[in-house]
């Protein structure tokens, strides 16, 4: 097999594990502190893509500034999620289940709200994703043909991995974010403001999975009021595949998975209609063998 080939899959396949991972921090984020699957997180991640189009293409702001104002504004939905619908059911100490529905009836929500927005002003559910040009320019190294944006997905992925791990361990709201994850009553006991915590969670995963959104819109230039669904659904497998509660296990998952997802039918044509299908037939390989994941945490003993 040409090694030009194997490399080309490889390359494409980071980029979108890169891209998943960007989802997933935001699912293990959460998970950590208050032990919830956020349902409704692939939604943000549509939210953000859908909010740098219409700054973008709408409004007529410039590119770059629409994209941080859409990272800005995701941030306050998935505050406002948690204030609104989420911390009502924590004061009150409601089950689970109770949260996971809610979670699931968020999702639906963003995905009606933004479904009237873009068949009554935008002219249609599906909506081309417009960018700078430069983002699709070919580098050629030797036999490689790699767009920028293929490039600089995974670098960025790394980069905010950093950022995430330097806020979690080398700062006050970091360290009070660990704090949480272990006993939410004792924080409170010490005089922290554990709303404040865990919204600021909520807006860094919410950011985030903006980011990984605006990412994917780029990469498959359309969005549409649907697109985090099964999105999201690959980004949670990644998230629990590299051992949810882990930041950088769930980066590692989202690299595995978007590999997966790409060189499989890549090396295997054939089996190109199941491509949807790998990360969960991965997820639950990998569950079956070391149910905690890849970087699968003691719980008792650390956090993230």
């Amino acid at each position: 097999m040409d090694i030009g080939f194997v490399l080309q899959q490889i390359v494409n396949g980071f980029s979108l594990g890169s891209m998943y991972a960007l989802i997933a921090i935001g699912y293990t984020l959460v998970y950590g502190v208050l032990r919830l699957i956020n349902f409704a997180h692939g939604d943000i991640m549509m939210v953000g893509a859908f909010m740098a189009f219409i700054f973008f293409k709408i409004i007529g702001l410039n590119f770059y500034v629409s994209v941080l104002f859409a990272i800005i504004f995701t941030a306050g939905v998935g505050i406002l999620t948690y204030a609104s619908a989420y911390k009502p059911l924590l004061d009150k100490d409601a089950p689970k289940i109770s949260l996971l529905i809610t979670a699931i009836g968020i999702s639906f929500f963003l995905e009606s709200l933004f479904n009237v927005i873009a068949n009554q002003y935008l002219g249609g559910t599906y909506q081309a994703f417009y960018f700078p040009k430069w983002f699709s320019h070919i580098l050629h190294v030797g036999s490689l043909t790699v767009p920028v944006l293929t490039v600089l997905v995974p670098i960025l992925t790394l980069a905010l991995l950093g950022i995430v791990l330097f806020i979690l361990y080398r700062t006050k709201i970091g360290i009070a974010i660990r704090a949480l994850a272990f006993d939410i009553q004792t924080v409170k006991l010490m005089g922290a403001d554990s709303n404040k915590i865990i919204a600021f969670v909520f807006a860094l995963g919410s950011a985030l999975a903006a980011i990984g959104g605006i990412a994917y819109a780029m990469a498959y230039p359309s969005i549409d009021p649907y697109m985090g669904m099964l999105v999201g659904l690959k980004a949670f497998a990644a998230a629990v595949v590299g051992g949810i509660g882990s930041v950088t296990g769930a980066v590692i998952g989202g690299f595995i998975l978007g590999f997966a997802e790409v060189a499989i039918p890549g090396f295997f044509p054939e089996l190109g209609g199941w491509k949807d299908a790998f990360a969960f037939i991965f997820l639950i390989f990998v569950l079956l063998f070391k149910p905690t994941g890849i970087m699968g945490i003691d719980f008792e003993r650390q956090r993230f």
